[in-house]
């Protein structure tokens, strides 16, 4: 054919015709002929693999522990990367229980877990079918490891148990055992400590049953004390210097009955509640929630833990339920430090809750602790919370800021956080109204216009022949009242320094104040009576007397024998509102208002029936429809303002203090205007004693009193006989 073709498969060779190129794969050589390339040699296969040269090609592959990007074994992909193989993670239980995996570059190695020791004797292995862990008997191995502790062995560990001390050790390096100090729980002699010191005695029983290995179940502990913390709590008010004390014993105790639990235990009371967590880890991390019904508490367990310890962690987190009443005074320079403005008062606006950790480093923690606490009532707009705590001096206590900041608050809820632990509340601060110079002004020139207007209505009414009757006898005892207490109210409702004067003003306030609304009430009987009753509607002055003054002396009496502290606050001489002393006042008032309210309409029902009769006494009618219509202003005057005063004395919008100030600095002026110039029998007094200045008479307007229809005056007289008054 011309051509001569040879292949030499085992050298390579390849001859061709003459000017023939060589295939892919082959290099040529002079004379013509093709020689294999050996590709290995130029480095086509990737790192952590092998080559290997075939005639006109090649394959690589990945060494032992590593895989192909594409997945084949043998692969001449140049783009291709040979990557490590993760063993522990394909296989999670390749090296068996109590073991761990360190994956390396292409392979991998078993490690028996602290406390555990391989059965074949080698640190490393590769699978569980090679070698298993099996514990260490730390105990037996080596009997010294807990000194003068006993020693108890645990699963890849062991438990030393502290004899006669406060923790158990865990561990290796376990933080050192603390020994018990049952003294600190020993009745002190010269420090009053009242029934505070039965819950010494338990702890100390508690105590000493714990150095003799013969405690219960932390639990049942827990329960008994909290029964005996219940008894103390519910004898009434716990004086300063019993505080402290208390919140230091509280504080020791749950961290003397830790040991006795595990796990989480909690426990309520009728007072109190309780949220215990221990943990028995060789190093416990992780956050901690622990939570009572209105606060709760974050944590990390490296906070709880000693640096060095290895093995026990408690917490507790202690809430009482009525605590902050007995600490509801105790303020220190809390107002200084909370704000730049003027603080008018501070009180306690969420229960107290007590933290307590085995770490004895408690001052300056490595995280700080969130406290979320659960307002007792919604702070006014004015109002500013703040998150506090107890503070412990040789004096007994105070709160205080230092170390605790306010994260977060709105109306239902305050959050705090604190670099240390104690016991923790939040106060709520009111703060002065920035208008008091205005008020003032209003108040005192209103009030003695209205003291002015008063005094003429009590010596018109006792002067004024033409007008008197029961009505008018009202009227003037009314009047009388209200001038005392604006009187009283004007010179003494800020006198706050000396707290038995303020206690007799604030009496003084009760006691007028109710008077002038039983003489409201005695009017609106009176117009009942004219209008329902045909005989006798005269009622006898002592029988109004006795209820005018009796009544409020009754409910005054009453009060002050029930509760003297509620008469006089911080800020004003006037009722206490905690613990709803203050409706001692309202509950009488609104009484009135609504007896009142059903005399009214009863007279305004009658009185219609009447008009629509065939032969209606027009006269008297008339006379008692004006009446009622300034009698029905005249409670709508004096009840609207104590329905905008009910909390103004405590805690007031600036609105809400307007409205009152000016209603409260007028009525004088009011009832002056309504039942003096708007009456016509008075104004022809004024006008027989002041010519000059009297009102022109209106015969029109004011027709309805006069006699000018001689018919209705006989129908007027008649009308008087029949019902046994000829003057009202």
């Amino acid at each position: 054919m011309g051509y001569g073709l040879l292949i030499l498969g085992l050298t390579g060779i390849l001859v061709l015709p003459c000017c023939s190129s060589c295939p892919e794969g082959f290099d040529r050589l002079p004379g013509g002929k093709c020689n294999d390339t050996d590709e290995c040699a130029d480095g086509y296969c990737p790192d952590n693999s092998q080559c290997f040269n075939t005639i006109g090609s090649y394959y690589c592959q990945c060494n032992s522990g590593f895989r192909s990007s594409t997945g084949k074994h043998n692969f001449s992909d140049i783009t291709s990367q040979c990557r490590d193989i993760n063993e522990c993670q394909e296989t999670p239980d390749m090296c068996g229980s109590n073991a761990v995996c360190f994956n390396g570059a292409g392979n991998y190695s078993c490690t028996c877990n602290s406390g555990y020791i391989s059965s074949n004797g080698k640190e490393d292995f590769k699978t569980a079918n090679e070698s298993t862990c099996e514990d260490i008997d730390e105990c037996k191995n080596n009997s010294l490891v807990c000194g003068k502790h006993s020693c108890s062995n645990i699963h890849g560990s062991y438990k030393c148990i502290c004899n006669n001390s406060t923790f158990s050790s865990f561990g290796r390096n376990a933080t050192p055992c603390i020994e018990l100090n049952c003294d600190q729980y020993k009745r002190k002699s010269n420090n009053d400590l009242g029934n505070l010191s039965d819950i010494l005695d338990h702890m100390q029983e508690k105590c000493l049953m714990v150095l003799d290995h013969s405690f219960q179940d932390g639990k049942e502990v827990l329960k008994d004390l909290l029964d005996i913390i219940d008894d103390f709590l519910v004898t009434g008010p716990m004086k300063n210097n019993q505080v402290s004390p208390f919140l230091d014993i509280i504080e020791n105790a749950m961290m003397l009955i830790a040991p006795l639990t595990e796990g989480q235990t909690r426990v309520s009371g009728k007072t109190l509640e309780v949220d215990m967590r221990v943990n028995n880890e060789s190093t416990p991390q992780g956050q901690i929630i622990l939570s009572s019904d209105k606060v709760t508490m974050g944590t990390h367990w490296e906070t709880v833990a000693d640096k060095n310890s290895t093995g026990f962690a408690a917490v507790a987190l202690v809430s009482y339920n009525n605590l902050h009443r007995h600490t509801n005074n105790s303020f220190g320079s809390v107002a200084s430090e909370m704000s730049k403005g003027k603080v008018s008062s501070l009180q306690m606006n969420s229960i107290v809750a007590t933290a307590s950790i085995s770490n004895l480093n408690r001052k300056d923690l490595a995280k700080p602790v969130t406290f979320i606490f659960s307002h007792l009532k919604a702070p006014p707009k004015d109002g500013n919370t703040t998150c506090v705590y107890w503070a412990s001096s040789t004096n007994g206590g105070f709160w205080s800021t230092q170390g605790c900041k306010t994260l977060k608050s709105n109306a239902t809820y305050t959050e705090c956080q604190c670099s240390h632990l104690s016991s923790f509340a939040v106060l709520l601060a009111l703060y002065d109204l920035e208008d008091t110079f205005q008020l003032q002004v209003i108040t005192w020139v209103g009030l003695s216009l209205s003291l002015v207007c008063l005094l003429i209505c009590i010596v018109t009414f006792y002067c004024c022949r033409s007008i008197q009757g029961t009505r008018n006898t009202i009227h003037l005892h009314l009047c009388v009242s209200l001038f005392i207490a604006d009187l009283v109210f004007l010179a003494g409702i800020s006198s706050t320094q000396n707290r038995g004067g303020c206690a007799f003003v604030a009496g003084l306030l009760h006691y007028f104040f109710l008077a002038t609304f039983c003489w409201m009430c005695l009017e609106g009987i009176h117009l009942y009576r004219m209008v329902v009753l045909v005989f006798n509607t005269n009622l006898r002055l002592a029988y109004m007397l006795a209820f005018g003054y009796g009544i409020p002396a009754l409910i005054v009496g009453i009060s002050a024998a029930v509760n003297s502290q509620g008469y006089g606050t911080k800020k004003h001489c006037w009722l206490n509102l905690e613990n709803g002393f203050i409706w001692s006042f309202f509950g009488p008032v609104c009484v009135i208002i609504i007896a009142n309210a059903f005399f009214f309409m009863i007279t305004v029902w009658k009185l219609a029936q009447k008009f629509s009769s065939l032969n209606p006494d027009l006269s008297n009618l008339k006379k008692i429809r004006t009446f009622t219509v300034t009698a029905v202003a005249q409670l709508c005057i004096l009840g609207s303002m104590w329905i905008f005063g009910c909390f103004q004395f405590e805690r007031s919008t600036i609105v809400m203090s307007y409205l009152f100030t000016i209603l409260n600095s007028i009525q004088g002026v009011l009832i002056f205007i309504m039942h003096c110039l708007f009456y016509k029998p008075v104004r022809d007094e004024y006008t027989k004693l002041l010519p000059g200045i009297c009102l022109p008479k209106k015969k029109t307007k004011y027709s309805e009193f006069s006699s000018s229809n001689q018919s209705a005056s006989s129908q007027g007289l008649k009308s008087s006989q029949h019902t046994g008054e000829s003057q009202m």
